[in-house]
């Protein structure tokens, strides 16, 4: 076992017996009983865990165990353990305590897990991983006993998690108090949690019941209470920052009609993230896994994919076959325009079809099929790849060199690229008002070399 272990019930004033692994512990007069960590496969140590089993039958004292002895308090529970492919082994991994929600670091390392679908009745979920959502904590919902997979007793930390310690010490003074050992262990904030969750579960409930409620939208027949806003993700300073503020206009715009917004976007370097603005954010990815697990917690009514830039278009194409199941309906720009837009072999042929010029372009999926474009075309080209951030991979090209170059960066990012008539010589002009945001307004002038100051001006005045 860690010496830490004894080392954090000492300094609490706590006397220990320590024995081996194979002693018959229940002939020791205690008051409680620590399972502490050790190697190996759980389930060769045959002898601990029915001594374990019978002392949770006998119901004489309550019951810790941590990593091992968090294995073998489930084992006696009549649950199974199983090899991990890679084990979880690190000082930061996060868990998630499933009685409050909140997620503390914690330091682990095991090869073997509790599978969390064999667990029985009585016994519940304490902590999942927040990585792999492997079981990482259990508490018995009758009875004092609980136990961890990872090390609360962590040295040099994360200390997050050492309070389990109090926790536990609490609860042998409890049961010494009245002389009964029952009752779950009681963690802190947990009925707090539980209560907001029954408010909350019960104002949605009242809320689909209620149809005199004339909060929000009616948007194609169904009426819009929470919507769900997905931001720009990470950037780098001075970057991107119309996301920012078209998002931040999106949610003051939403909030004004009563809708209650929800926003995720990691980046704290905001304006959108600003206490007070959204309702509610989460400081999270702006990945398919992240946004799948928010959806299916807060159940919006609606979402916008297009006020995070290139990162929410992406998630919104991602899991366009997903939407309508999850039971959330994709407000604003829809999907198919987005991959309208974004696909580079689709928005060449809307445009065809209204008779809009473009330059002379070709699809391609590969670097064989880009070499044959470019000989069609003729250099120079522009090389545009599809679905990425901020033209990731994108470039011109002179000659193949060139253009099998950047092909290879292109694929790397996008699935497809753009091989374009090339035109360079052409000036774009931005507007930019007077606070120095970036509309995304801009004007084409072609030759620029012909712009004259005076025309520029009255260009910038238009535009």
């Amino acid at each position: 076992m860690k010496y830490n272990q004894i080392r954090c019930f000492v300094k609490r004033g706590v006397e220990l017996l320590v024995v081996p692994w194979d002693h018959d512990f229940l002939a020791e007069d205690m008051d409680g009983l620590f399972l502490s960590n050790g190697p190996g496969d759980p389930t060769t140590i045959t002898t601990t865990i029915e001594r374990v089993k019978k002392a949770l039958a006998l119901k004489k004292f309550p019951i810790f165990g941590i990593c091992l002895g968090h294995q073998v308090f489930a084992l006696a529970s009549g649950a199974q353990t199983e090899k991990m492919k890679y084990g979880n082994r690190g000082q930061n991994i996060p868990c998630t305590d499933m009685l409050t929600s909140r997620c503390y670091i914690t330091s682990q390392n095991h090869g073997y897990a509790v599978k969390a679908e064999t667990l029985p009745p009585s016994v519940k979920e304490l902590f999942v991983n927040a990585n792999d959502g492997s079981n990482e904590g259990i508490y018995h919902t009758e009875l004092p006993y609980f136990s961890v997979q990872f090390h609360p007793e962590s040295n040099p930390g994360p200390r997050d998690t050492e309070v389990l310690f109090d926790i536990f010490i609490s609860t042998v003074t409890r049961c010494l108090s009245t002389g009964k050992v029952e009752g779950p262990v009681e963690f802190p904030g947990a009925e707090a949690a539980q209560a907001r969750r029954q408010q909350r579960e019960q104002w949605e409930r009242e809320l689909a019941a209620d149809d005199s409620d004339k909060s929000g939208r009616i948007v194609n027949g169904r009426r819009i209470r929470k919507v769900l806003v997905l931001g720009s993700g990470g950037l780098s300073i001075g970057q991107a920052g119309e996301f920012d503020y078209s998002g931040s206009q999106a949610i003051k715009a939403l909030k004004e009609e009563g809708i209650y917004t929800i926003l995720i976007n990691p980046n704290i370097a905001t304006i959108q993230t600003s206490k007070g603005l959204a309702d509610k954010c989460y400081f999270l990815p702006v990945t398919p896994d992240c946004v799948r697990k928010v959806i299916l917690h807060e159940r919006p009514d609606g979402i916008y994919c297009t006020f995070g830039g290139q990162t929410a278009l992406n998630i919104g194409v991602k899991l366009r076959d997903e939407f309508e199941g999850l039971g959330v309906q994709v407000l604003g720009t829809q999907i198919e325009t987005i991959m309208v837009t974004e696909d580079r072999e689709l928005f060449a042929s809307a445009m065809a079809e209204i008779n809009e010029k473009c330059a002379k372009s070709h699809a391609a999926n590969s670097i064989d099929e880009a070499v044959v474009a470019a000989n069609d075309i003729g250099y120079p080209l522009i090389i545009r790849a599809a679905y990425a951030l901020g033209g990731l991979g994108s470039g011109f090209a002179s000659n193949e060199e060139e253009l099998v170059a950047l092909c290879r960066k292109a694929f790397a990012a996008s699935p497809q690229v753009l091989v374009e008539r090339s035109m360079k010589g052409w000036k774009e002009i931005e507007n930019f008002d007077p606070l120095g945001i970036h509309t995304g307004d801009s004007i084409v002038v072609a030759p620029s070399q012909t712009l004259s100051d005076e025309d520029y001006q009255m260009l910038r005045t238009t535009a």
